[in-house]
């Protein structure tokens, strides 16, 4: 299984950056995805979540608003189009992908079962 998490840059504050994951080796329309970052010093912390159809989201209060989550399962992809950027989101960026089958993405979202590599993102003042 490989999630090639791209996209990640140097921005200025109240720029747009939209990242993508490309998932294989899994039958990715049977997992929920998601997006993750951790700052520098900090933990890794949930950003947004898709199940497996798309037709559920969720998000961080800190991005709600701001950021939007989507896939693509023809292509085996989930991207976060993240928009009015600042400071605060500068992080590492990772995807992931939990199994939903029988599960709820909430039961799944914080407990995912593939992770990829991050993407730096850097969002200057």
């Amino acid at each position: 299984v490989q999630l090639q998490a791209s996209g990640g840059g140097l921005v200025q504050a109240g720029g747009s950056l939209r990242l993508s994951c490309a998932v294989s080796g899994l039958r990715f329309s049977f997992y929920g995805a998601g997006w993750f970052r951790q700052a520098p010093g900090k933990e890794r912390d949930f950003v947004a979540a898709i199940n497996f159809d798309g037709g559920t989201t969720y998000y961080a209060d800190s991005v709600q608003g701001r950021f939007t989550i989507s896939r693509d399962n023809a292509e085996n992809t989930v991207y976060l189009q993240m928009t009015n950027l600042k400071p605060e989101d500068t992080a590492v960026y990772y995807c992931a992908a939990a199994n939903q089958e029988g599960k709820r993405l909430r039961e799944v979202m914080y407990d995912m079962d593939f992770w990829g590599k991050g993407t730096q993102v850097t969002v200057s003042s």
